[in-house]
């Protein structure tokens, strides 16, 4: 007996010799919830972790079968990392609910797991600032245009860090061809907030380490990690989006650093 999950996809649980854990951490995320589990249902078993929610997010979890884990965590590492431990596949697709997976990358991950030696996959990107897709220019703790998604048990960990944790990885590395979908920013306005809330996470990480910095080095973090950005990462090809987001990507350390040193919370 077949199981039908979104464009008219079929999977037979009998065939499978490997499973696959989808995660989803979510905090208040009932607006985008839906549709990104929607479009995971090809996988085995469905994981969403909830962080302090208090909007209708459990109940969008309910209906689709999810295994739900519910708590409180200060720090984004560690609340990724109980919902690994949740998984109890053989390889975990780790999906944001603002990020979208179509049926082409469905298809790609359930043949390429089925034969792949422990280790990881990286997923490229397609990004959206509202209706419009930015591909170059992201990176320099601005977004990335790839990234370890897919990846055996045991074979990724988290750090402890409050904003952009640092990640270990084990095994061989490979690439996934189809994309995808990413929707960042709904506005400009939606990513000066996405700064803020960035720039203060990393603030009390700075404090917390001790590390906070000179303001002469992080200024010239700004001018390098936009250079990285609009240059190097080809965002010039993006036109005012791509300087604007390596505008983000340079102020992102040096606004992390005055509020390290200015602000206590």
């Amino acid at each position: 007996m077949g199981e039908s999950g979104p464009y008219g996809w079929t999977k037979k649980m009998s065939e499978r010799k490997k499973r696959l854990s989808a995660l989803v951490v979510a905090h208040n995320e009932e607006a985008q919830l839906e549709d990104c589990l929607h479009r995971l249902m090809f996988a085995d078993e469905l994981v969403v972790v909830l962080d302090k929610c208090t909007d209708g997010s459990k109940a969008i979890a309910e209906r689709h079968g999810a295994k739900i884990i519910e708590g409180s965590w200060d720090i984004e590492g560690p609340r990724r990392m109980a919902g690994i431990e949740a998984c109890g596949g053989d390889w975990i697709l780790e999906v944001d609910a603002d990020e979208r997976v179509g049926v082409a990358l469905a298809e790609e991950i359930r043949r390429t797991m089925e034969t792949a030696p422990f280790g990881y996959f990286l997923i490229p990107f397609d990004n959206y600032v509202g209706d419009h897709l930015v591909r170059y220019g992201w990176g320099a703790s601005w977004g990335v245009s790839a990234t370890a998604r897919l990846f055996a048990k045991g074979a990724k960990h988290w750090g402890d860090q409050r904003i952009h944790p640092g990640v270990t990885l084990k095994g061989e590395r490979g690439w996934l061809t189809q994309r995808m979908v990413h929707y960042v920013d709904k506005n400009i306005s939606d990513m000066i907030l996405r700064l803020d809330r960035y720039s203060s996470a990393r603030a009390r990480d700075l404090r917390a380490s001790g590390k906070i910095g000179t303001l002469p080095d992080n200024i010239r973090r700004l001018f390098s990690r936009f250079f990285k950005c609009y240059v190097g990462r080809k965002g010039y090809r993006e036109g005012v989006y791509g300087f604007l987001i390596a505008l983000m990507a340079g102020l992102f350390p040096l606004l992390s650093h005055i509020k390290a040193r200015l602000e206590d919370d």
